[in-house]
């Protein structure tokens, strides 16, 4: 066995004792049947009914829950090892830092993405015998997209805090520091300078698209309706300008590209960081 895959086994042992996986399995299976329940009774919200609104609502609510679960999951995740001592029981084995550090990420990322691809791919399948909808394959692909690049970029996130934060605790307030940022303060600020300065609509789009959360958001939406007509006059004026297609590459682009700065800048700190707590 590779020095990567005794690592990855040795990680994922680890999540399943610490029941990681039953935890994201149980939210995204609860807000699932939620979203069943609800979106498969008549309705003519965004113009659609079915399991494509399923879908939709689905992906809508896990962008918002998935930033805190990822950074719960990935905020201690080398700050913690480094405490208890894992790290310098490492260092006397022949392995390279970088191996424990991918495994690290590839642990999380199927940890948080597994559950999800397939509830994802269930609802698909389930279409087939319940409720046959023209192009739901499509809003389940590009759904699934968006999720897996914006996972990326907040694990990536959270393993440049847990290089850099000193101990657990402080690891934790910037974990929810973030999340609070990103997924509740960035609008309230937005629409705080929108009511002071009179910004154009290229700045506004791009200080909201640096926000993967928000870009994720638009890309699920631009997936179902093109015309982006439930943003009102901001998504008449996004399908005009991008499109619902170029909509959909930033937002899976940019959480993308984020998130490998992010473990890139990780990496780094952990190949230089004194690992002996």
């Amino acid at each position: 066995m590779s020095p990567f895959a005794a690592f990855l086994r040795l990680e994922l042992a680890d999540a399943l004792r610490s029941r990681w996986v039953a935890l994201t399995g149980l939210i995204y299976t609860g807000l699932a049947g939620a979203f069943v329940w609800f979106g498969l009774r008549e309705s003519t919200v965004l113009g659609f009914t079915g399991l494509s609104r399923v879908l939709l609502n689905l992906a809508n609510a896990v962008i918002l829950v998935f930033p805190l679960v990822v950074l719960i999951a990935t905020h201690a995740a080398v700050v913690r090892a480094r405490t208890s001592g894992f790290c310098e029981l490492m260092l006397t084995q022949p392995v390279k830092r970088s191996t424990w550090f991918l495994s690290l990420l590839a642990s999380r990322l199927i940890v948080l993405v597994g559950p999800l691809l397939v509830l994802l791919v269930g609802c698909f399948i389930a279409a087939f015998f319940v409720e046959p909808e023209p192009g739901l394959g499509v809003i389940a692909f590009k759904s699934v997209g968006v999720s897996v690049a914006l996972v990326f970029a907040f694990v990536g996130l959270g393993l440049v805090i847990s290089t850099y934060a000193r101990t657990a605790e402080r690891a934790m307030v910037w974990a929810l520091l973030l999340f609070v940022v990103t997924a509740a303060l960035h609008d309230v600020l937005l629409i705080t300078v929108l009511l002071r300065t009179s910004l154009p609509p290229q700045v506004v789009f791009a200080v909201s698209a640096l926000n993967p959360t928000e870009a994720a958001r638009v890309g699920i939406l631009a997936s179902a309706d093109p015309e982006l007509s439930v943003l009102g006059p901001v998504g008449f004026w996004l399908a005009n300008t991008l499109g619902p297609n170029l909509a959909l590459s930033v937002a899976i682009a940019w959480p993308l590209a984020l998130g490998a700065i992010a473990t890139l800048a990780a990496l780094r700190r952990a190949e230089r960081m004194d690992l002996v707590g």
